[in-house]
Order: structure tokens, then sequence, then C-alpha cells
């Protein structure tokens, strides 16, 4: 598996990623990409743009590769220092790039296996989160977002940007397990109860449509999301607590699908 790692010179978590990853991996120059250096990591490339992350659309149609991960800030009005993780997509509107109710291809066991590793890695009291699909790009190879949050002085933070790293390192080098998919539904942003599930139980929770957006959860999003994650989900699990008025709608609508439903309780 070829992986491209993406960080973008209007990020300064970008920026900072990129430095840790040039003192770990001590790369050579292999050509250039949007004026800048591309550097040959072994089973992936880093690769620059000036595009900002979120509206890199398409970039899979001009770099070759099996997996991208976007390697950049996480920004939040509560400013807490985190480290995330998460696919992009949109269940509704794009407004932060992406395309209107479109999902991009998730990386549910990659997306497993960075959250664990970065509990492992974390030793500066940041929180680790993974969060709901959300924003742009939109692009049709797997793809994911590791990111330094929530503020200025988080993303310049070298030890962070070591973490994230260091998480990548083992990502591209490692051999990932494989393990059941599902699609988790409803929740909080940051999807504690999923969180819980991927780090205790054998199952990958790729795709994360929280409660404010299960206005726009319909049969084909819901469809979408279970083909659009890699290995196909066969399984849908649901944050009862968190999906507020909409839970008989929901609970009508995967019904007719072909599909295991749980409830977050279970776990």
């Amino acid at each position: 598996m070829q992986t491209a790692i993406i960080v973008s010179t209007k990020d300064l978590a970008g920026m900072n990623i990129k430095s840790c990853l040039l003192e770990l991996f001590n790369p050579k120059s292999c050509g250039k990409y949007s004026n800048h250096e591309v550097y040959d990591l072994g089973k992936a490339k880093l690769y620059t743009t000036d595009n900002d992350s979120i509206n890199c659309e398409n970039i899979d149609d001009e770099i070759a590769a099996d997996l991208f991960i976007f390697a950049t800030k996480h920004q939040s009005a509560a400013g807490i220092n985190s480290l995330s993780t998460h696919v992009p997509g949109n269940w509704g509107n794009a407004d932060y790039g992406g395309k209107p109710k479109e999902l991009c291809v998730c990386p549910a066991n990659h997306l497993k296996e960075t959250l664990k590793k970065l509990e492992e890695l974390n030793n500066l009291g940041f929180e680790v989160v993974q969060e709901c699909t959300h924003h742009g790009p939109f692009m049709k190879r797997p793809c994911m977002f590791i990111e330094i949050g929530s503020n200025e002085t988080a993303w310049k933070k070298k030890e962070a940007g070591i973490i994230i790293a260091k998480a990548i390192h083992h990502l591209i080098n490692s051999e990932i397990k494989q393990f059941r998919t599902a699609v988790g539904i409803g929740g909080l942003h940051t999807t504690p109860s999923f969180k819980k599930i991927m780090l205790k139980e054998d199952i990958a929770v790729g795709h994360v449509c929280p409660k404010y957006n299960l206005e726009n959860l319909d049969e084909e999003m819901i469809k979408q999301a279970l083909e659009r994650t890699v290995p196909k989900a066969d399984l849908i699990i649901l944050d009862w607590k968190g999906m507020k008025e909409h839970k008989e709608r929901i609970k009508e609508m995967v019904s007719k699908l072909n599909v295991e439903v749980v409830r977050t309780d279970k776990y």
C-alpha cells in the first residue's frame, strides 16, 4: 500500500507535523508538487500544498496513492488541547469543502489503529478524539485526517507534532489488523460513545453522523456510509440517547436495510 501524506502551508499544525516527519524519517526529495519538495518516506510520500486541506478537492486525481492522510490543525471555539482523527464528508450542505451529501471512502481499520496509537503515545494530557464525519475535501480514494487541536499554542507545540508523526510512522509501517466495520449514528461531534467501542471492541467504527446532522440523514445517506467504508460496513450502531426526536424515524429506516443494528449501550 502506498500512502500520501498531505500538509498545507496555510496550517500551523501541518507545518509542525511536516517538520517532525522530516526529522523522524530523514527522507530524500523525490520530486515536486505544487512548487514544493515531495519526500519519499518509504511506503509513503509527503506532499505540501498551498491550498487549505479541506479544499483539496479530487487531489487523488493528481497524486497516485492507496490511502491519503491529511495532517492538519483542528479548530474549535472551546480551544481544548486535542489529538484527533476522522474521515471527511458532508451529511448535508458543503459549507467547508467537499460536495453536498457526499461522503469520502473511510479506511475504518486505519482510523481505529490511529485512535489507539494516539491514546498510547499521548503524554501531554491532551484529549484524544475520534470526530464525526465532517467537511471536505471530496475524493474517491480512502482518506482520513489526523489533527492537533484546538489553538495556536497547541498547533505549534513540537511534542504534539512528534506524536502525530510517530502515529503516521506506525500507520505506514505496520500491518493493520482487520475488524468488523460499522457506521455510527447519533451522539456528539466528538463521538465519545463510539470511541469506547473503538478502543474496547473488535469493531472499527468509520463514518459517524452526529445528532446535529440527523435532520439530513436519510436512507440513501446511510447506504452511502455503509458502502463507502473499507471494508464495507455491515453493522449500524445507534447512540440511542443521542438521537433526540429522530429516534423512531431512523429506527424505521435502518430496519429496511440488510444489516445488523445495535445500540451503544450493548457494549
